[in-house]
């Protein structure tokens, strides 16, 4: 089907530029301006396309690169040339954004480069090779060039790679209206900023006024009488979720970044503090699930390869359970009830584990669990854990009873499932605490130790409160 027959089937008019709306009422991109934009790609139409993709913010032309297919993708970049926004490739899957960028020649990315804020730039820079690094940096102007260098030489997931270098900084002896001309009149400071900073000759962070105040001051007041203390001054190589934080505590809009002299490097922005914000909450999600950093734009091999080592490790576990099993491998073929009522205790305790160990695991990753309140937690979680496997035990056990005619296997099915419930609290909350304590990441490895703990528990104890209370081999 060619261009104008794919946009006639959804019914749009090919000669006029798409102003319905780019997303319907799911919030989802309409197909129709799928549609539409694939058929100005292949008729290579590159008025329409400019039409209708310059008025996109960055954000929404993210979304709309990740909807086209790989071919549309590389021939939407040509077609738009120079009036690419190349800050929609922060908006991306980071499979999707090297794919994008590795089809396009260094000189092409230099140039975008000096139209994006430090921080974007440093963002697509930073997982290209060293190579090609140093080729679009030396395409670069000198300041430009040192202030992306700068960004790039700290380590990554710190302030420093997320910072934004272009800042106001004056000294303490301006004038209010001094600085108010210097902002008015100099063509290289930032496009948005909610606060200047005071420094010192040798940049040394002295203080900040916000906006609002300098507004508010009189030309001839100097800005060392209106300034204020930042008290919460970012380290550059401070982790980037630790920043995240600090803004979250005290509703920072704008944060100073500084290096190990206390000198200003850059500024921490509360856009890009959002964005640490999402992506710390999805790795913490993808890991616990065992997924590691995957992408949904991933190859099969590269998904496959992520997802296998935590895969072999479950195995392991499973195998382990299993040998728990096959303990009691004569006292199951002398009451086959066992091996139907057997997953409803491993089951209900590695629920109720996975419940305890997600709530664990986000309070650790927020610090809103430490050593002050860990005990007052864990015997909160051990009571629950408790209340719920009386009140769960008592169902079961009806029901087992109900189902084989026996008080009996009611009652042991019902011990074992209030041991396993009490086992299942301790292990979703004890076991994040000491891997934490550890030094290791409770988000990768709790599920799979969690699980084993709740499996071999169950299985032993409801197999083994069997063979005792009937008497079996």
């Amino acid at each position: 089907m060619s261009g104008t027959e794919e946009e006639q089937a959804v019914g749009v008019d090919p000669e006029a530029p798409f102003d319905a709306g780019i997303y319907g009422e799911d919030g989802i991109l309409r197909a129709d301006y799928l549609a539409h934009i694939g058929a100005a790609i292949a008729d290579r139409d590159t008025l329409t396309l400019k039409q209708d993709i310059l008025k996109l913010h960055q954000s929404e032309l993210g979304d709309l690169i990740e909807a086209l297919m790989p071919e549309q993708r590389r021939a939407l970049v040509e077609l738009m040339g120079e009036d690419f926004d190349f800050s929609a490739l922060t908006e991306v899957d980071d499979a999707i954004r090297m794919e994008i960028v590795e089809d396009l020649p260094n000189d092409q990315i230099a140039l975008a480069m000096q139209e994006l804020d430090s921080d974007d730039a440093v963002y697509i820079l930073e997982d290209l090779d060293e190579q090609d690094q140093n080729e679009i940096l030396a395409k670069l102007p000198f300041t430009e060039r040192i202030r992306l260098r700068r960004a790039l030489d700290y380590p990554e997931e710190t302030a420093g790679r997320r910072m934004q270098t272009e800042f106001v900084a004056v000294p303490p002896f301006w004038t209010v209206g001094q600085t108010i001309d210097y902002m008015r009149e100099d063509q290289n400071l930032p496009e948005e900023f909610s606060q200047i900073f005071v420094i010192d000759p040798t940049f040394k962070l002295l203080g900040a006024v916000h906006l609002d105040q300098i507004l508010r001051t009189k030309r001839a007041v100097r800005i060392e009488e209106i300034m204020h203390e930042t008290r919460h001054a970012i380290p550059a190589i401070m982790d980037q979720e630790e920043a995240a934080r600090e803004f979250e505590q005290y509703d920072l809009l704008s944060a100073a970044v500084v290096d190990e002299n206390e000198r200003l490097v850059g500024v921490l922005t509360i856009d890009d503090v959002v964005d640490v914000i999402q992506q710390e909450a999805e790795e913490d999600l993808m890991r616990m699930g065992g997924v590691g950093d995957e992408e949904l734009s991933d190859t099969v091999a590269a998904t496959s390869r992520s997802r296998a080592p935590w895969l072999l490790v479950n195995l392991a576990t499973a195998i382990l359970a299993s040998l728990v099993i096959g303990l009691f491998d004569a006292t199951i073929q002398e009451m086959v009830a066992l091996a139907i009522l057997m997953p409803i205790v491993a089951s209900m305790g590695g629920n109720a584990a996975t419940q305890t160990m997600t709530v664990t695991v986000r309070a650790l990753a927020t610090k809103d669990l430490d050593i002050y309140n860990a005990a007052r937690i864990v015997r909160r979680e051990t009571i629950v854990g408790l209340i719920n496997g009386v009140l769960f035990a008592i169902v079961m056990g009806a029901i087992a009873a109900f189902w084989f005619d026996s008080s009996g296997l009611g009652g042991v099915i019902a011990a074992a499932m209030i041991v396993n419930m009490l086992a299942a609290a301790l292990a979703g909350i004890l076991i994040p605490l000491l891997l934490d304590r550890l030094g290791a990441d409770p988000a990768i490895a709790s599920s799979v130790f969690v699980t084993t703990v709740t499996d071999v528990v169950g299985f032993f104890a409801f197999l083994g409160l069997a063979r005792v209370w009937f008497g079996l081999g």
